[in-house]
């Protein structure tokens, strides 16, 4: 089946007032790309960003458009559209897509994707591919952490370097649960994973499943150590070989007092999502909270800090 795709060009203070015309013409579906909206969504979340790709901000400079799909034979419905574009004063830019298999061509962005020496990232429907590596089988589509991200990867190559056979992992900011799986695969004996999002702890659950994991070897739960005394009570009740944090600078920071209360004097930390500019409030925080940073690793520009207590045995 071919598809148009259409494109209104509006202004930002008019975006709503066209897209709620449309809706009201039987439209539904609107993709709405404004680029006051988008400053607005990233300021109200300040907390859980600390990196913007520049050249997706550029091409949202002054940007205020809604796109919309209809099948190529839907005569009726292009001719009611341009009618009400018309009575807006707009003009719909009109494109007719190549024929493709949607429910199956996004696959196609979510190739193997090695990392270190020894590990490799597969899409659930390459689970069954040949590899001399170690895989870790994800739902890619779900949530963040697919492997393909600086950040993770760095995160990976120190556990593959580091981890040993009947370690215990405690993994803050699981989202997908690729760390906490790549412990497991690893030699691990146990790790929790713990989210904010409550649909993480769900797709964690299901992505480890596809590796063979369930409970007790891995745990997923849902919550903020930083609030909920609760569970953090549950938590600091066992000290941790590993402490994966990898989220972004100011949540690192946020966590770095309660972080030792996880740590035996063996255990290693491992924080990523650290940008370069960000590299010293982070270790400030950690080192104020009596840990000892170690080695400091980089892939273009986003960094990753492993530490121990203070007087730890490495």
């Amino acid at each position: 089946m071919a598809w148009l795709e259409i494109t209104v060009n509006t202004a930002s203070r008019d975006v709503e007032d066209v897209a709620a015309r449309l809706t009201a013409r039987g439209y539904s579906d609107l993709v709405i790309e404004d680029q006051a909206e988008f400053e607005s969504f990233l300021e109200e979340n300040r907390a859980y960003w600390d990196y913007i790709d520049e050249e997706f901000q550029e091409k949202l400079e002054g940007l205020s458009r809604i796109r919309l799909y209809l099948e190529e034979t839907d005569e009726a419905g292009l001719a009611r559209l341009r009618e009400t574009a018309a009575e807006l004063r707009l003009t719909p830019e009109v494109r007719l897509l190549p024929e493709t298999d949607w429910a199956e061509s996004w696959k196609d962005s979510y190739p193997p994707q090695e990392v270190g020496k020894n590990l490799v990232v597969l899409p659930y429907w390459l689970a069954d591919e040949e590899t001399d590596r170690k895989k870790i089988i994800l739902d890619p589509g779900l949530t963040f952490g697919t492997g393909a991200h600086p950040s993770t990867q760095m995160v990976m190559e120190a556990m593959e370097q580091r981890v040993k056979p009947g370690w215990h992992c405690l993994d803050l900011g699981s989202g997908s649960g690729i760390l906490s799986i790549t412990a497991l695969r690893l030699g691990a004996q146990t790790a929790v994973g713990v989210d904010i999002d409550p649909k993480a702890e769900d797709i964690a659950r299901e992505n480890a499943g596809y590796n063979g994991f369930s409970s007790p070897a891995f745990t997923a739960l849902t919550g903020n150590v930083t609030e909920d005394k609760a569970l953090m009570g549950r938590l600091s009740e066992s000290k941790y070989d590993l402490l994966l944090v990898n989220i972004v600078a100011d949540v690192i920071i946020g966590l770095s007092p309660v972080l030792p209360d996880f740590m035996g004097e063996h255990t290693l930390l491992i924080c990523s999502g650290i940008l370069d500019s960000r590299l010293g409030d982070v270790t400030a925080a950690l080192e104020k909270a009596g840990l000892t940073v170690g080695d400091v690793r980089g892939k273009e520009e986003w960094r990753c800090v492993l530490a121990k207590r203070e007087g730890g045995i490495s």
